[in-house]
């Protein structure tokens, strides 16, 4: 017969992986075991808790079997990844990203600068799906136009991080906005679609902060785009005619069309108007157009301009691009397949959730894991795979719908991993803007309110969907009837 694992004991893979993950990071820069050394440190901290399940007398059958369910239950998620790298490599030989990048940059003026900063960064941000790439290329530019303008690099780093990150958690290109509604048990488009509710007022807030502190600020001189704008047009053939494949897009999203049938449909459109609208791009590319596409779904794409600046932010790793966070994605689940299956992740959970009896009290424990996971573990996705394993029965127990817990996990996990210094999110932002974490702390308004605003409807009960009522439920969250009726609260 089987033991039961103390928390002690099930703690200890926790922190060996914590352990290695700092050392990697502090010690060797994070190429201690080569370019996949957080991959190899998952496994190998999922080796050590097979080693104490296996002590415990737990089947390895048991545990392989969690293992393939868990595998088993990113398979989608994984190819709306490899969706995603083909969709950025064709979005950049169409032109569709440079022409985002184009018209964004002239919403620029020093009155509005920081605001504005917000805007292009979220907009860039959603059409790459990533707030790293965001805040290498375009976030580099405004922090060096709004230093000529006098104004504080802190303060321009993190307005750049707000928006980048507001974008990074409602684009479907995401690789976190695709991991959580995994680990929660909910699709993407649920998941985006709910995430708004607290998103949407976070970055309002936001807005209106950078738009009163503009108000309140003196600038001097003016933001010279006008090489950015020159080299763009010059490589690219712009229009606004090439925003009707992201148009198109969207209303297949609205329409709650499939996500793979929408990524697919603007790969392909978008190989079309890179025929029409870019042959001068393809050409230099390669001998074929067609074997340009091809490579840019499959490969890296890079497209020189005149402007050095802008020469990272066009460049595509496509479907090969996401195999490092496929990779990370199948090794995390490994380990937490392992830590379920061996009974260590319900333990801790039985344990973290003596102290969470009511539903605020869930909510309250699942932020704090993921802002303590972000601290310790120092990196994002751990900080929504491990809380979005431990927490998932529990939210279903409380008859809460899965995406209230994916929403959490991006609110707390996904933003707040730029805020911490040591993490891989922190080191990466402020190594690219030349901006300490100290400095852009207080003004990446967007990332510290994210967790405060998603306690904020969860106290009062605002927006939190349920899949059934318990008996004690009126008795122990203060629902009523009212808020039913509302469609607040949905059974």
């Amino acid at each position: 017969m089987s033991k039961t694992p103390t928390f002690f004991q099930s703690l200890v893979p926790i922190i060996f992986l914590m352990g290695l993950l700092s050392y990697n990071i502090f010690f060797q820069d994070g190429e201690w075991l080569g370019e996949y050394s957080n991959h190899l440190i998952l496994l190998i901290s999922g080796i050590l808790a097979l080693i104490f399940g296996l002590m415990n007398e737990i089947r390895l059958s048991k545990i392989l079997a969690e293992v393939k369910e868990n595998i088993l239950s990113v398979l989608v998620p994984v190819i709306i990844l490899i969706m995603v790298g083909a969709l950025a490599g064709t979005w950049l030989i169409s032109g569709i990203i440079p022409a985002m990048v184009y018209y964004g940059l002239q919403v620029l003026s020093p009155e509005i600068f920081l605001p504005a900063s917000v805007v292009i960064a979220a907009i860039i941000s959603i059409a790459t799906g990533s707030s790293w790439t965001t805040s290498a290329t375009v976030g580099i530019a405004l922090v060096g136009i709004g230093s000529a303008l006098g104004i504080s690099s802190g303060m321009i780093a993190g307005a750049v991080i707000s928006g980048a990150y507001f974008g990074d958690k409602m684009s479907p290109l995401s690789d976190t906005t695709n991991l959580a509604p995994a680990m929660a048990g909910t699709d993407l488009f649920t998941h985006i679609k709910y995430m708004t509710f607290t998103t949407v007022p976070s970055i309002v807030i936001t807005l209106l902060f950078f738009t009163i502190l503009s108000f309140n600020m003196e600038v001097t001189g003016s933001a010279d785009i006008d090489n950015l704008l020159v080299s763009i047009n010059s490589t690219f053939s712009i229009s606004l005619t090439l925003f009707i494949v992201p148009g198109i897009v969207i209303v297949l999203i609205l329409l709650k069309t499939k996500p793979l049938i929408a990524l697919g449909s603007g790969v392909l459109l978008a190989a079309v108007f890179a025929f029409i609208f870019q042959g001068e791009v393809l050409d230099s590319l390669g001998d074929s157009r067609i074997e340009t596409i091809l490579t840019s779904i499959y490969t890296d794409t890079a497209i020189v301009t005149e402007n050095t600046q802008l020469n990272d932010l066009f460049t595509a790793g496509g479907i090969m691009g996401m195999l490092w966070t496929i990779l990370l994605i199948i090794a995390a689940m490994i380990f937490g397949g392992i830590m379920d299956g061996v009974g260590f992740l319900s333990k801790i959970t039985s344990v973290l959730l003596k102290r969470a009896k009511s539903i605020f009290g869930l909510f309250a424990s699942t932020v704090l894991s993921c802002l303590g996971l972000n601290a310790i573990a120092s990196d994002q996705y751990l900080a929504i795979v491990i809380p979005g394993k431990m927490f998932k029965d529990a939210y279903k127990e409380k008859g809460l719908a899965p995406e209230n817990l994916s929403r959490t996990l991006e609110d707390s996990g996904t933003v707040t991993s730029v805020l911490i210094p040591w993490n891989t999110c922190g080191a990466y932002q402020s190594g690219v803007l030349g901006v300490g974490v100290a400095e852009y702390f207080v003004f990446a308004i967007f990332n510290w309110i994210s967790p405060i605003v998603t306690l904020f409807f969860a106290y009062f009960m605002i927006k939190i969907r349920r899949i059934e009522i318990p008996n004690n439920s009126l008795e122990d969250n203060n629902f009523n009837s009212d808020m039913i009726d509302d469609g607040l609260i949905k059974s």
